[in-house]
């Protein structure tokens, strides 16, 4: 029997329509730490289909090319961020701004034990980047937030 997840792939996948699928693959490679499982070439020179992986996470991706397709561009921004944790949040940062990302927030420690900041790629897609510092128990992470919310 055939397993309905297929094997090597998480259960949920982020799928995102980009226009400049190819740079943006370059971009996750040299300033993210991805690495490309596969690229399927579609018309006019476009990506009909890829995939990168982070770790043992899997991103699908294309360019625009079927009629009434949308990316964050011309959506005028993404509602959803995507959470990717990284060696070192502060060196990645660096890095992503200076390859054309925008930065939206800059590194800094978080009460849940997290470095964090959050960046927008240059294809619209907003990152919050991560690196874990500090275990955290529910009581403390509860007993930080009150604190950090004035209570």
């Amino acid at each position: 029997m055939v397993n309905f997840v297929p094997d090597g792939f998480p259960r949920v996948t982020p799928y995102l329509n980009i226009d400049g699928a190819s740079e943006a693959i370059s971009f996750y490679i040299e300033v993210l730490g991805a690495t490309e499982r596969f690229r399927m070439p579609g018309p006019d020179g476009k990506i009909g289909h890829a995939e990168i992986a982070f770790g043992d996470s899997v991103v699908m991706l294309a360019d625009l090319c079927m009629e009434g397709q949308r990316d964050p561009v011309n959506l005028g921004g993404s509602p959803v961020t995507i959470m990717l944790y990284v060696p070192d949040v502060d060196a990645t940062y660096v890095r992503a701004v200076a390859a054309g990302a925008k930065g939206n927030s800059e590194p800094e420690d978080k009460f849940y034990g997290d470095r964090g900041a959050t960046i927008t790629d240059p294809w619209g897609h907003e990152w919050h980047l991560a690196t874990h510092v500090e275990d955290v128990s529910e009581e403390e992470m509860d007993k930080r937030m009150k604190a950090m919310m004035g209570g």
